[in-house]
């Protein structure tokens, strides 16, 4: 469905175009030229595609028509894309972006930040492919393409419905108030799209009522790219499940299982949702691999030329391969967790709705691993690309920021396994042995020491011990370090600016530390909701939401408890509290 989706639509936006009429448009040449490239886009064939939409731009030069000549270059990224061709996408989107810059077209740069988004989009970079939608409607508020705008609305609701529903609809509120206003063809596709998500949503009688309406419209001769979708989702609410299945099967093939999910789940059919959820995980998977593949092909392309860079591809591989493995370990751990939770499961008498919370709790788990694993990965592909093509001319300066990008998404790799592994560990463990002697002080530096790369420029990263230099305590070094590490690794997460600082000091036979920092807080009624696992109060900060379950369990597991002082109100104030007996000295 997201093929689907991203073809049409991007079609829609460069297809349409919202320069001043011109003559031309209606001669039979320029009709001719049209129709062949629209029917070469479709029919998916390089071999006819690259033809067709040349001669409709030498058309369109010769008639001096440069924003319509520059729709037909972004044409032809969209059908590389869309055959999952993503490295020579990119080049093109680059060449497109450059080429816009040398010839101060700011009128037409839209277009370039609208082609990065797309490939974001492609790639998993759900946030990046946010960012520029965004761009390229500023740009276009700024120029006035008001007419063009609906579509890329319907993009950024697109990368929001599944993380941010409400924002989504917002999204296509504001699609349809332009539409009315500058495209009002527009306004039927719109509605579609919002029917749909009242099904997603459970609003029988709103989705109902779209369905009514978008009939209606089909007999005047309107059509929406979700129409398919919609009569679907309409026989699943008739009961008809298994024909909605069906229908799903045969209209999107691999592209249709997230519906069939929801068909299945709105059915409370839940095994066989969970399958429809898996087999859509498994899809996903495959296109990324794909994705992945054409990437390593193109490198390989060109080594063949450029002889002088095989060492760096060599390096590439070799640092592939080692993520490559990571990533099957993880996968092997998965299904090691998943099938030990459903032998479990299987032993016990419990009631539907503890079953269903389980299901629920497992998916969005594979789902927050699935992306924080993606992302990363796709940095470093398409990082490692761009270093390796000697064609580009980045400064090493640029090569220098694009090496730290791929170190620190490998670190993000290495963390979440870490985590993973550490909670699995710390569960199956009955004992600790404590009789490391660990100078407190000297931890927290090294704690501040390790992170102080991460930190933003803007923040300052510090310790504040009221503790003799040389204070001691017998406990586990690596448990306590890790501890520190966890509650110092979200401050920095969710602290743009301002200081974070280590304290510590002694109450009794307690010692007290705390992570302080001038961030953006945590709301009072979440504080224990916080220390449950794979919470994350805001869904765009990177990891999936084990570091303070983590943190909280290895101080139990010590003796003492990690807690959030909700009185502290300038940021976040994490409190670490550690019974300890005096060292005879």
């Amino acid at each position: 469905m997201t093929r689907v989706l991203l073809l049409t639509l991007t079609l829609t936006v460069f297809l349409h175009t919202t320069a001043l009429a011109q003559d031309y448009k209606d001669e039979p040449e320029y009709k001719a030229l049209r129709e062949t490239m629209n029917r070469t886009f479709n029919e998916g064939d390089s071999a006819k595609f690259f033809p067709a939409v040349k001669a409709l731009e030498d058309y369109l030069l010769a008639r001096q028509d440069v924003h319509g000549y520059y729709n037909q270059r972004c044409n032809e990224i969209v059908f590389l894309m869309n055959r999952q061709k993503i490295y020579e996408a990119y080049k093109l989107a680059r060449r497109l972006s450059v080429e816009l810059r040398e010839k101060k077209l700011d009128k037409e740069m839209y277009m370039a930040y609208n082609m990065q988004g797309h490939i974001n989009r492609i790639c998993g970079n759900r946030d990046a492919a946010k960012e520029s939608f965004q761009k390229v409607i500023q740009l276009m508020e700024q120029e006035g393409y008001w007419e063009n705008m609906p579509p890329i609305y319907m993009n950024i609701v697109n990368v929001e419905m599944g993380d941010n529903p409400q924002e989504a609809l917002e999204m296509l509120a504001r699609a349809k108030e332009i539409a009315e206003k500058y495209a009002p063809e527009r306004v039927f596709d719109i509605d579609t799209r919002r029917t749909i998500a009242y099904y997603n949503d459970g609003d029988m009688p709103e989705f109902l009522k779209g369905y009514k309406a978008y009939k209606e419209g089909e007999q005047e001769g309107k059509t929406s790219v979700h129409g398919r979708m919609l009569e679907v989702y309409f026989l699943a609410s008739q009961g008809k499940t298994d024909e909605a299945v069906k229908m799903a099967q045969e209209e999107f093939n691999e592209d249709g299982y997230d519906a069939i999910t929801q068909i299945y789940q709105k059915a409370g059919r839940w095994e066989e949702a969970f399958n429809a959820q898996r087999k859509a995980f498994e899809a996903t998977d495959s296109v990324h691999n794909v994705v992945l593949s054409n990437n390593m092909q193109g490198i390989r392309d060109e080594l063949l030329v450029y002889d002088a860079e095989r060492e760096a591809a060599r390096n590439h591989l070799i640092a592939l391969s080692i993520i490559v493995c990571l990533l099957g370990a993880l996968v092997g751990l998965l299904a090691y967790l998943f099938n030990t939770r459903r032998r479990h499961l299987a032993q016990l008498n419990t009631a539907y709705q503890h079953a269903l919370e389980s299901d629920k709790m497992k998916t969005r788990f594979i789902q927050n691993v699935s992306h924080e694993v993606r992302t990363p990965l796709n940095i470093i592909s398409g990082f490692s690309q761009v270093i390796a093509d000697p064609s580009l001319t980045e400064s090493d300066e640029e090569r220098q920021n694009m090496a730290a990008m791929m170190q620190k998404s490998a670190q993000q790799i290495t963390n979440l396994i870490d985590e993973i592994i550490g909670l699995s560990l710390i569960e199956s463990s009955t004992t600790v042995v404590k009789d490391d002697i660990v100078k407190v002080n000297q931890l927290l530096e090294n704690v501040v020491a390790d992170y102080e790369d991460a930190v933003p420029s803007q923040v300052a990263l510090r310790v504040d011990s009221e503790l003799e230099p040389d204070f001691s305590i017998a406990t586990n070094k690596n448990m306590l370090y890790r501890i520190m590490s966890a509650i110092t690794d979200n401050a920095i997460k969710n602290t743009e600016k301002g200081n974070i600082t280590l304290k510590a000091k002694t109450v009794a036979q307690t010692l007290l530390l705390t992570v302080e920092d001038t961030g953006c807080g945590i709301p009072a009624d979440q504080a224990e909701h916080i220390f449950e696992r794979f919470v994350k109060l805001d869904s765009f900060k990177q990891g999936i939401g084990l570091g303070l379950p983590l943190s909280r369990k290895l101080a139990e597991q010590l003796g003492g408890l990690v807690t959030l002082d909700t009185s502290y109100t300038s940021g976040a104030r994490f409190v670490v509290t550690l019974p300890f007996e005096p060292i005879e000295k």
